[in-house]
């Protein structure tokens, strides 16, 4: 069966882009188009992974974490960040809300590819 990962981003091109590279090499992608849409399907379903936006509207990513860890069935689940924030503090800010992970855009494919298969396998 393949892994499930929640790609949650408010650019559909980014969502495209990440679900035709993971979907390529077996993962299956559900797409959430903000923080909001991203907890509702997290809520709805299990993930293998969460792969989040931090710029998004009606909730960010570092919310969106947050609620996550706040959530028995996504304790221990891993959370990566892909963002165009790259500065130390905001990624201090991730790892505090409990990201596991952080991946600047863009995004090389391969190196997405490689960060998930060393992730969830």
């Amino acid at each position: 069966m393949a892994k499930t990962i929640l790609a949650v981003d408010d650019s559909a091109s980014i969502r495209q882009m990440v679900s035709f590279t993971l979907n390529s090499v077996g993962y299956e992608v559900v797409d959430g188009v903000d923080g909001m849409d991203g907890l509702a399907k997290a809520r709805g379903g299990k993930f293998s992974l969460v792969l989040t936006d931090q710029n998004m509207p009606r909730m960010d990513g570092l919310t969106l974490i947050r609620s996550l860890r706040a959530m028995p069935a996504y304790r221990d689940v891993p959370i990566l960040m892909l963002t165009t924030e790259s500065s130390a503090e905001m990624k201090t800010q991730g790892r505090a809300a409990g990201a596991t992970g952080w991946l600047v855009k863009p995004f090389d494919p391969q190196k997405l590819i490689e960060v998930v298969k060393k992730v969830i396998g």
